[in-house]
């Protein structure tokens, strides 16, 4: 298992499968992504199992957070829906605990992170909350077209 960092014994990558729909991943479950190969794996395993991809990857001393709701077949989120994640992310950069960060329906980055914990923490939190976002999306029907 070259380059697939193992977590409590177990392979980030290759034996803990990305969640299904519905379900986000625990903070000690997201898989670190630091090397290419352990990302591919993560995203295909994402993408068989029609869940948003999330992985967390060291960059020199620091670390990023990165989260693909195109790995899911199910609807990216709406826009409205959109603007909780990017007050969330604007907060974590005034409070100077991301420098930058990239949030869209579909895709969402942040770094530099101090530590792992903390990335892990905040890829959790996203993870979450992007499947809460999704599923409501699905289970409420748009008004948009309506009369």
């Amino acid at each position: 298992m070259i380059g697939v960092r193992l977590i409590d014994g177990v392979s980030a990558c290759d034996d803990v499968d990305m969640s299904t729909p519905g379900t986000p991943l625990q903070a000690a479950l997201i898989p670190d992504c630091t090397k290419p190969e352990a990302h591919h794996a993560a995203y295909r395993s994402a993408k068989t199992n029609d869940a948003i991809f999330v992985c967390i990857a060291r960059q020199g001393r620091h670390w990023k957070v990165e989260l693909d709701a195109m790995a899911s077949s199910k609807p990216i989120v709406p826009d409205q829906a959109v603007t909780v994640l990017q007050a969330a992310a604007e907060a974590l950069v005034v409070a100077g605990t991301v420098t930058k960060a990239n949030v869209g329906a579909d895709y969402i980055s942040m770094w530099p992170i101090e530590s792992e914990k903390k990335a892990r923490e905040i890829a959790a939190a996203f993870h979450a909350a992007l499947y809460g976002l999704q599923q409501l999306h699905i289970a409420v029907p748009s008004r948009r077209g309506r009369a």
